[in-house]
């Protein structure tokens, strides 16, 4: 059975005050309005592997995710992307684009 490797956290305070911030901004009482602003940015958040400052990043904890290394920024992606497919079924469904394909799969099979 395979089992994620468990990577070392090189900065544990930055990496937890950002892992704090989604973990707030995706409670069931906010994960609506934090849906609603990546659909008015008009990003399906698996793009947001390309685009960390719109991501985890624009929450307060900017500046702390700015100061993780590539290895911490990766485990908070990671996080994020995970937090992002936990959420409710129903809220899920409300934001269905959100969990669709990236842009560049579904161009890819506009032109198959």
């Amino acid at each position: 059975m395979y089992s994620q490797p468990v990577l070392p956290i090189a900065d544990p305070q930055a990496f937890n005050a950002v892992k704090a911030s989604i973990e707030t901004s995706f409670s069931s009482a906010r994960v609506g309005g934090i849906l609603k602003s990546l659909e008015r940015m008009k990003l399906r958040f698996r793009r947001l592997r390309d685009h960390p400052s719109q991501g985890p990043a624009r929450h307060a904890a900017l500046g702390e995710y700015t100061k993780l290394g590539n290895a911490d920024q990766g485990q908070i992606r990671e996080l994020y992307l995970a937090t992002l497919e936990k959420v409710a079924p129903e809220v899920r469904q409300s934001f269905s684009k959100l969990y669709a394909y990236t842009d560049h799969v579904l161009d890819q099979r506009q032109h198959e």
